[in-house]
Formats: structure tokens, C-alpha cells, sequence
């Protein structure tokens, strides 16, 4: 039974779009991190980086920080004072807000809505990051509640937030590696998995790339490999260091987007954005600070972080970019600035943040503004 707040229709039915990132927004919509699995040294260090990337993002719009109810008073004192975080309960499995919360989509007279997708840990019980993963399930409809949006429920379509990138103006881009990847949807094809993409995101292309960075915990998320900062135009990670653990990788999605077009027929304009002059690895003794919880992957010092660049957030006015105490640093925020020029470019030490698997772009959910 459909709720109020709950159509059986589609977003492409009713004119509906996701807005490109670079599109006005109203909000950004936050998790706060708890699990001791995920989180080392009981989460504290990793909140230290959620809060000092809300507050960069404060100064450019408003940040919704959802904290479990026993988190709320510290999440609470460690934010406040800071103009535009507002900090609210609510329960969640881990703090990933990018893929478990809602989608947003907006029509031409500048109506929103959301598409809550469902969410099962990056692949269920075939190759998930975790056991249960119920209350981040929730995390979409609670959201789109609170935003005032009328909500889209795909019947059973399994889909992350950050698997997807969008022009906003008909074209997706998304990887193999991840919406074919056997823990998603393995009873549909990949025709049909585009046949979802396009009708929840109001879209009419999709742009395959083969694999992201990531295999074993996002099955290889877009946003850590390529995004859209305009219309006809990409990032792309890129390195020239055959020693990389990322150069195949950086090197293939390059070239594929390099002979992509977009629903328009444009051929792509590919920006390149420099990878982290060093891997990013976790030792034995920051693994020692995790718990060990039944259900959970555990993490190995042999394995690099996904320490990508790329994983930004484009914000009203502004760019919010991982910094990784690395040399390379300064030089992306420099290729950053190139693409985003009437941007303000803001990086922010997330070494903490990609520690847990993820990064600025992972850990945020922009609302579009409504007209």
C-alpha cells in the first residue's frame, strides 16, 4: 500500500530530472559516523573530519547532520556555534548518507521530489560490507520526510548514490563494475538496468565506464573515478605512475571518456584531476583499533584506501576537496580551481574519512533548491 507521500509513477513520467551537481542546491544532508567496525579508535577521529567537512560546506548553505539519538548531545557540542548546521536524530547502520539516503529530482517549475532507492550494504548477503543494514535502509524515506518531498520507490531496484553522476541534462554515468556486480540486480540486464536509470532519473543515455577503484567494498563507485563539473565536460582521475595501484584503472576510464558522447551528442570535454602522490594504506596498528563485528568485512594493511581527489562535492559557490597530507595536494586543488573557476575551492584533511572506506562525496547528499 502506497503512503501520502509515496507515487507508483516515475520521475521521467511526471518530467521530472536529477539536477547536475553544479545546479543550485538547497541543502547538504550529512551522517554521523559511529561504527566501531567502520571508525577507528571508537569514531572519534573520523568525527573530527565529519565535522570540519560540515563546516566547510556551512559556508556556503546550510548542512543537515543526522546523529543517532545517544550521539545527538556530543555531535551537538562538537558542531555548535557554527551558523547553517542544524543537527537532528536519527538512527543509521553506518554514515555513507550519499547511498542510503534519497536521490532528488526536480521538475521545470522547480518542484522537488525523491527517489528512495533500496540499499542493501553494497551487495547483500552475496558480498556486503555488513549484516544488518535495516536502519540505513530508512535512511531515504526518513530524509525525503523531513525535505517535504514526495517520494519515488523503484519496486525492488538496488541502487547507491554515489554509483551515479549526472549531467542534468539526460545523461548518466555510471560504472560496470558496480550496477552489474551480481550483489545489485543480477536478475536484470544491463538494458534493463538502464531502463531504471533513466526512468527514476529522468534521463535518456547512460555512459558506461568498465571498472571504478574500489572493488571489494563499493564494487567500484563513479564517484571516485569521473563526474560531470558541467555540461559536456568530466573529471577523470589520472596518473602517469605505472607503480599506482589506480593507474589501469585512471588510464582506461580516460580513454573511455574520451570517445564518449552525451545524450546531447556532444563529445566529451575530459579534465584531468592528478591521484594522491603516495597510496593511502591503513597500518596493522590503526586496523588494531577496530572492532571486530560479526557480519562486517574486515580490513587489511595490504589493501590501498581509495584515496581519491575526485571525490568532491560541488556546492553553491563552492568546491569541497579531500586533502591527504600528501604532495600531491595543492596540485589538485590547482586542477580543481581550473574546472570550477567561478568557484571557491576548499580542501579539507579527510585522511580519517577515507580511513572508513570512502570520502567528501560518500558522506554527503545534496537537496536541489526549489524555485
Amino acid at each position: 500500500m502506497k503512503t501520502i507521500y509515496e507515487i507508483e509513477s516515475t520521475p521521467l513520467e511526471d518530467g521530472y530530472r536529477m539536477p547536475g551537481e553544479f545546479e543550485p542546491q538547497e541543502r547538504i544532508w550529512m551522517l554521523w559516523p559511529h561504527r566501531p567496525d567502520t571508525w577507528r579508535n571508537g569514531a572519534k577521529p573520523a568525527q573530527q573530519a565529519f565535522a570540519d567537512v560540515a563546516r566547510a560546506i556551512a559556508r556556503f548553505e546550510p548542512v543537515t547532520v543526522c546523529a543517532k539519538p545517544e550521539d545527538y548531545e556530543a555531535a551537538r557540542h562538537l558542531l555548535a556555534g557554527d551558523d547553517g548546521i542544524l543537527v537532528i536524530e536519527m538512527e543509521s547502520d553506518d554514515a555513507w548518507m550519499r547511498d542510503c539516503g534519497p536521490t532528488f529530482v526536480v521538475n521545470d517549475e522547480g518542484d522537488v521530489r525523491a527517489v528512495h532507492w533500496h540499499f542493501n550494504a553494497w551487495g547483500g548477503l552475496f558480498d556486503g560490507m555488513y549484516f544488518p543494514w535495516d536502519k540505513d535502509a530508512l535512511v531515504g524515506v526518513k530524509v525525503a520526510d523531513l525535505a517535504g518531498a514526495v517520494r519515488y520507490r523503484p519496486e525492488s531496484f538496488v541502487l547507491e548514490g554515489g554509483s551515479i553522476h549526472v549531467d542534468g541534462e539526460g545523461t548518466v554515468l555510471t560504472t560496470e563494475m558496480c550496477l552489474l556486480s551480481e550483489g545489485r540486480n543480477p536478475e536484470l540486464s544491463r538494458e534493463e538496468i538502464e531502463g531504471y536509470l533513466c526512468e527514476y532519473l529522468g534521463a535518456e543515455k547512460v555512459v558506461w565506464i568498465k571498472d571504478g577503484i574500489d572493488p571489494f567494498e563499493t564494487n567500484g563507485h563513479i564517484d571516485d573515478v569521473a563526474c560531470f563539473v558541467a555540461p559536456g565536460e568530466v573529471a577523470c582521475i589520472w596518473t602517469e605512475d605505472e607503480s599506482d595501484p589506480f593507474y589501469e584503472a585512471s588510464q582506461a576510464a580516460y580513454r573511455e571518456l574520451s570517445t564518449a558522447t552525451d545524450a546531447r551528442g556532444r563529445s566529451l570535454t575530459v579534465h584531468k584531476l592528478c591521484l594522491p602522490k603516495k597510496p593511502v594504506y591503513l597500518t596493522q596498528e590503526q586496523i588494531d583499533t577496530l572492532d571486530t563485528v560479526e557480519g562486517t568485512q574486515p580490513r587489511s594493511a595490504d589493501e590501498p584506501c581509495i584515496a581519491s581527489y575526485l571525490n568532491f562535492l560541488i556546492v553553491n559557490g563552492g568546491v569541497i576537496v579531500p586533502q591527504y597530507r600528501d604532495e600531491n595536494d595543492a596540485l589538485a586543488l590547482e586542477q580543481v580551481q581550473a574546472m570550477f573557476p567561478d568557484r571557491e575551492v576548499v580542501g579539507v584533511d579527510t585522511v580519517e574519512v577515507v580511513y572508513g572506506g570512502g570520502n567528501i562525496h560518500c558522506i554527503t547528499q545534496q537537496q536541489p533548491a526549489r524555485r
